[in-house]
């Protein structure tokens, strides 16, 4: 069993504060060395809903990519998450695998997840907490990535975050 660096878009819009601090607990309890961008405040994107908190996470692990997945799905549900849930919604807390290692996969997961280019609220922690990594497709470091990223379109702003 070998040791994956995964990537790790958290997000929730229902009761966030809460979720937030829940998400990296469950993280900690499933994962080794994590550790975590700012947290973001962002608008709904997809949808009419109250703002997200997102932050990016980056943790070690031995499971493969279904068992990653699998254990957000579970992580997610823990925290009062309904899957079957339209795309665009509110939810207590949102897990999305960005990156496992550099592979580049379209099943089970798209890797790297798509949204790391168009989602200021995935891009732009990536470049605080990885700035210098490289994303495995456009072999681009995320901080030239989000410096390139045309910030007009979506609002989003670094808030401060009590974690107790």
């Amino acid at each position: 069993m070998g040791r994956h660096t995964i990537l790790i878009s958290v997000g929730s819009n229902i009761d966030k504060e809460h979720y937030i601090r829940e998400s990296i607990k469950a993280l900690k309890l499933h994962f080794d060395d994590v550790s975590y961008s700012s947290v973001y405040e962002s608008e709904s994107v997809g949808f009419d809903g109250s703002a997200f908190y997102n932050l990016v996470a980056k943790a070690v692990t031995s499971m493969s990519i279904i068992e990653v997945r699998d254990t957000f799905r579970q992580i997610e549900s823990d925290n009062g998450r309904k899957h079957g849930e339209k795309k665009f919604c509110s939810r207590t807390l949102d897990l999305d695998l960005l990156t496992y290692d550099d592979q580049i996969t379209h099943e089970p997961v798209v890797l790297p997840r798509e949204e790391i280019l168009y989602n200021a609220f995935v891009l732009w922690p990536l470049a605080e907490l990885v700035p210098n990594e490289i994303h495995p497709v456009e072999g681009k470091t995320y901080e030239a990535l989000w410096q390139a990223f045309d910030k007009e379109k979506q609002t989003l702003s670094p808030i401060n975050f009590t974690w107790s």
